[in-house]
């Protein structure tokens, strides 16, 4: 029948020595403390607390209690504590998934403010390479989706966050790069090194080539951003990326950017379950998220 009020007891007691000052930090009073402990002691027919000696000593005992109280209690205190955060949406888990595949450079400081601001809070990354991002965000798999899709689903929210441009990425010597800008039929006998996603999430196919009804020869993927600029600056293929992407490899002359026809200019959002816009940690996210400017 040993209980926590046992545990607060004898620790209440070994810090004061006497039942009268113990009865005093637990709000109860001398006799409720005295009843307590000869309850415990009845119960296991065994002496915890040598009463003549003042202050009061623990018997070998009562000495094992409270190694079982200093063990015990701190992890209750620690346990209360959380779970009064998640309660109020202080602590919890964010799990965060992305479409944009290259959107880590400037996700990263982000992240890292967070992390500071939100210690009790455990960040975790879905792939993103997932058919059905939306899908696992309404499901419950994620929280939160930078996406460039505002699909009209019941229950999902968007954060608008930046607008970009997709732009064509070259080989220096590709013949493509003599010309300003790109049209659809530069591009039906070349093939596209990409992410691997459905080809209607990627922003050349769906903006570019779908609406004037070509092609590209084949589609070759790779996960890894500097394998598709490696691909592209060995011309084995063309790729398309974000103009602040691109910008970086072409200052350092790997590869060139053309523009694709007049413009092709995608919105960036993040996207989060209608009903956990509510939680504290997730509009701590959201906040971050307000001060975002576009990199360059």
């Amino acid at each position: 029948m040993l209980e926590l009020r046992h545990l607060n007891t004898l620790t209440a007691l070994r810090a004061h020595g006497s039942l009268a000052a113990a009865a005093d930090e637990l709000h109860v009073t001398a006799s409720a403390v005295s009843h307590q402990l000869k309850e415990l002691e009845s119960y296991y027919d065994i002496s915890l607390v040598n009463r003549r000696t003042r202050p009061l000593t623990f018997t070998p005992a009562g000495k094992t209690v409270l190694a079982l109280a200093d063990n015990i209690l701190p992890q209750v205190t620690r346990t209360k504590s959380d779970l009064k955060r998640l309660a109020h949406g202080q602590a919890g888990r964010l799990r965060l998934a992305s479409e944009c595949h290259s959107c880590f450079d400037w996700l990263m400081p982000i992240l890292n403010h967070y992390r500071r601001q939100w210690s009790d809070v455990e960040l975790d990354f879905a792939t993103g390479f997932e058919p059905e991002p939306h899908h696992l965000l309404m499901e419950g798999d994620i929280d939160l989706l930078i996406t460039t899709s505002d699909l009209p689903i019941e229950g999902i929210s968007y954060q608008p966050l930046f607008e970009y441009e997709s732009r064509l990425v070259l080989s220096p010597t590709h013949d493509l790069a003599a010309q300003e800008k790109i049209e659809p039929s530069d591009l039906t006998d070349e093939v596209l090194i990409a992410y691997p996603v459905e080809a209607r999430r990627l922003d050349i196919i769906a903006n570019f080539m779908t609406p004037a009804q070509v092609n590209f020869e084949s589609v070759r993927t790779t996960e890894l951003t500097a394998m598709l600029i490696q691909l592209v600056a060995s011309e084995r293929g063309v790729a398309a990326l974000p103009d602040w992407v691109v910008a970086e490899y072409e200052k350092k002359g790997w590869v060139v950017s053309r523009p694709l026809g007049t413009g092709v200019h995608c919105q960036l959002y993040a996207a989060t379950r209608t009903t956990s816009q509510e939680v504290a940690y997730m509009q701590g996210f959201s906040g971050l998220l307000e001060g975002l400017v576009k990199p360059v």
